[in-house]
């Protein structure tokens, strides 16, 4: 890996979500790293891919990852930038392919065994998540709900670019389940991957309690980077200051 940082980065998103919701934070991320190569994936079930089955599990997403960076010509190592569910994969993937990882982000995760489920996912918000998937509202409606309970500044300038997403590239509630059941099923190993690590996190997130990444930077020894106000979509948030918060860690290393 150059000062410059890895070459190429990928970055993953989280449940039901796809590369489209990074918004403007992939062009704010390359111009801390000019150099680099920012390569989003969609996981099967999201975005491009809706019409695939998801997997059901999230080593899985991790090797969907590697294959779709290996057609577009990309080589390792990469750096990984992934929140939430994408973090999970990312995670499994440097456990299991620690060669191919110069740099690895985790960005307001949730991990067994080291959070229990009401950490993992706040009791508040089943409710609502339950009546999206069982019983959606209108396109409009459920991104808004979305973005109320993962963004603290609530921009509603993106509703009208999420929901024609919706609309044009529907998760299906199946899909949606599936990605819930990997996700709670997946179990990261008790110690670190043998790569370089940084846990980020929102202290405002009202999806995951901020506690699981504490909890897991405290477990595995590596350093955790702590926005005081930022929601779970923390690149929605505050974008900029995730984008020098990982240029800065990498030229301290």
């Amino acid at each position: 890996m150059s000062a410059a940082g890895p070459a190429t980065w990928v970055l993953l998103r989280g449940l039901m979500r796809d590369s489209r919701h990074w918004g403007t934070f992939p062009a704010i991320f390359q111009q801390r790293f000019p150099a680099a190569r920012i390569e989003a994936i969609d996981f099967p079930g999201n975005g491009a891919l809706y019409r695939e089955t998801s997997p059901a599990r999230v080593e899985a997403m991790a090797e969907h990852a590697r294959a779709a960076l290996a057609r577009r010509g990309c080589r390792p190592p990469y750096g990984v930038l992934a929140m939430s569910l994408g973090a999970m994969a990312a995670t499994a993937w440097a456990d299991r392919h620690p060669n191919e990882i110069a740099a690895c982000v985790l960005v307001n995760t949730s991990l067994r065994p080291f959070s229990p489920p009401h950490w993992r996912l706040r009791p508040a918000v089943w409710p609502s998540l339950l009546q999206m998937l069982l019983k959606p509202p209108s396109a409009l409606e459920v991104e808004r709900r979305i973005l109320q309970l993962t963004s603290c500044t609530a921009p509603e300038a993106v509703l009208d670019d999420w929901t024609q997403w919706r609309q044009q590239n529907p998760v299906s509630s199946a899909n949606a389940l599936r990605q819930l059941a990997a996700a709670a099923r997946y179990r990261a190993p008790r110690r670190a991957p043998p790569v370089p690590l940084l846990v980020v996190n929102g202290a405002g997130d009202a999806l995951v309690d901020p506690r699981c990444s504490k909890r897991l930077a405290e477990t595995w020894g590596c350093p955790i980077a702590v926005h005081p106000d930022a929601g779970h979509d923390l690149p929605l948030d505050d974008g900029d200051w995730l984008a020098d918060t990982v240029r800065d860690w990498l030229a301290a290393r």
